[in-house]
């Protein structure tokens, strides 16, 4: 039976603070860093920040057929989903790991 007498609430108050200031300094971290994503061969470039926004697009003047903007936008997708594809495992990579409670 769960006894709630046995828990140090004090402890666990103290651990989830800690872990909401890791957190915090985490996504700070991730806000400051960028990753660029690329498609078409580096035609298209989109740069986000860790935490996913986009921040910069470089689309070189070979990629513009103004007679097949479809594929343009399909590059354009393609390389912010790079981006945040490599923006998610960045994230995954910096925040903290997750502790046992009542550890």
């Amino acid at each position: 039976m769960f006894d709630p007498g046995s828990m140090d609430l004090a402890g666990l108050l103290a651990q989830a603070q800690e872990l909401q200031a890791q957190l915090e300094r985490a996504q700070a971290e991730l806000g400051a860093k960028t990753v660029t994503g690329t498609a078409g061969g580096g035609l298209i470039e989109a740069t986000v920040t860790g935490t996913g926004e986009l921040v910069g697009l470089v689309i070189k003047p070979e990629a513009i057929d103004p007679a097949d903007a479809e594929t343009l936008a399909d590059l354009i997708v393609a390389a912010v989903r790079d981006a945040n594809h490599q923006a998610m495992a960045l994230a995954q990579a910096t925040m903290p790991p997750m502790p046992e409670i009542g550890a």
